[in-house]
């Protein structure tokens, strides 16, 4: 039985404040969870990362503060996200950790949202942070074979 789980990352939505800093931009890299064995007796883990970078003319702000929120996909919970095959699903969910005690949401529904300060420090220049999704499918969920996925909403907010 073949399994093959992918969640894609879709394009950013961006609020920004010009006060904050001229421009933000948001790249996402996409979590692939290679072929899911329901046999297995451990979950299937995999990452994704998140790479916020701005820049500012002077005057500078001390710092500028960036969000970013991650939607419910086709679920529509954080308690249990699902990616779909046809009329299947299967089980997963994004975390801030390697253990998925902190659900990556928007703040609701038991999540929580990354946030993260860059330090101007110069009056005109740029800067960026950045951090990693954590993916993890439950072990032993009886699904149909096929190709699984879903599309998360990234929402950058400066």
């Amino acid at each position: 039985m073949r399994i093959l789980c992918v969640v894609l990352l879709a394009v950013p939505l961006l609020d920004g404040r010009a006060e904050a800093a001229d421009s933000c931009s948001m790249s996402v890299g996409g979590i692939n969870f290679g072929v899911y064995d329901p046999t297995a007796g451990s979950a299937t883990t995999s990452v994704g990362t998140v790479l916020v970078s701005c820049s500012w003319t002077a005057p500078a702000p001390a710092s500028i503060n960036v969000a970013v929120s991650l939607s419910t996909g086709s679920s529509g919970s954080y308690s249990v996200r699902t990616m779909k095959s046809g009329s299947s699903t299967l089980q997963y969910n994004l975390y801030f950790n390697t253990n998925g005690s902190t659900i990556w949401g928007n703040g609701t529904g038991g999540s929580d949202y990354g946030a993260a300060t860059i330090t101007t420090g110069t009056p005109s220049g740029s800067g960026s942070t950045s951090g990693t999704i954590y993916g993890i499918v439950p072990a032993h969920q009886d699904v149909a074979p096929g190709a699984y996925g879903d599309t998360i909403i990234v929402t950058l907010s400066y």
